[in-house]
């Protein structure tokens, strides 16, 4: 599904040159889950905003489904991403002039669909969020609001969904809650790509490749992934 391919991403700074991403590449297929681990400072953000059809790189190849991503123009691009992508923040990004209920069906804005009310009422209620619908980010707990932002990259059944950090701001249980959907979301046929610092995904994930640098340093897999 997602293939990337000696891919690299450089900054100019203070008269320097600041490699976020170096020769990296990686594919992730439907039915896996893949995380990318690596400190703050390693090229994690930037390599999922480059996966994300957000940020052209310097050099290599972004495909999915074969065809070359930044190939497309960025109206094509915005419809890959509203048709295939989910994405999950650490820092929730929910709207916060807009209830639990319309932050889930921002998604059907791109990509309208008489039923999206439907399916976000659905996924409100599998993460225990019903009783919450008309309430607004601020009137919820950090887990409330992960599980959030779970729900609205799910609306539109992605194909992949990214996820940045998810669990950074949650504690354990709320962190098993995340890390457990994106497993069943693998399960059920997605794809996941997943950066973290914590080895808290390890175990949930069909394969882990470390960062450092902009580099891909070591890859453990599972299964021969």
């Amino acid at each position: 599904m997602l293939r990337i391919r000696e891919v690299s991403k450089h900054y100019e700074k203070n008269g320097a040159t600041v490699k976020a991403l170096d020769g990296v590449s990686l594919s992730v297929k439907p039915g896996e889950f893949v995380v990318v681990r690596g400190p703050s400072g390693s090229g994690k953000t930037t390599l999922l905003l480059l996966c994300g059809a957000l940020l052209p790189p310097g050099s290599g190849e972004v495909r999915f489904d074969g065809a070359d991503v930044y190939s497309l123009s960025p109206n094509q691009r915005a419809a890959l991403r509203a048709a295939n992508v989910g994405f999950v923040f650490q820092q929730f990004n929910l709207i916060p002039y807009l209830s639990v209920l319309d932050n889930v069906l921002a998604p059907s804005l791109a990509k309208p669909d008489p039923r999206a009310a439907q399916r976000a009422a659905g996924l409100l209620e599998r993460f225990n969020l019903s009783e919450r619908a008309s309430h607004f980010p601020a009137e919820l707990s950090t887990g409330e609001r992960q599980r959030v932002g779970l729900a609205r990259a799910l609306l539109n059944r992605p194909r992949l969904l990214l996820a940045d950090e998810p669990t950074g701001n949650l504690d354990d249980e709320n962190a098993q809650v995340v890390l457990s959907s994106l497993a069943g979301f693998a399960a059920d046929g997605g794809a996941v790509l997943m950066v973290t610092h914590s080895r808290q995904a390890d175990t949930y994930g069909h394969g882990t490749i470390h960062l450092m640098r902009g580099k891909i340093v070591t890859e453990t897999a599972e299964e021969g992934h």
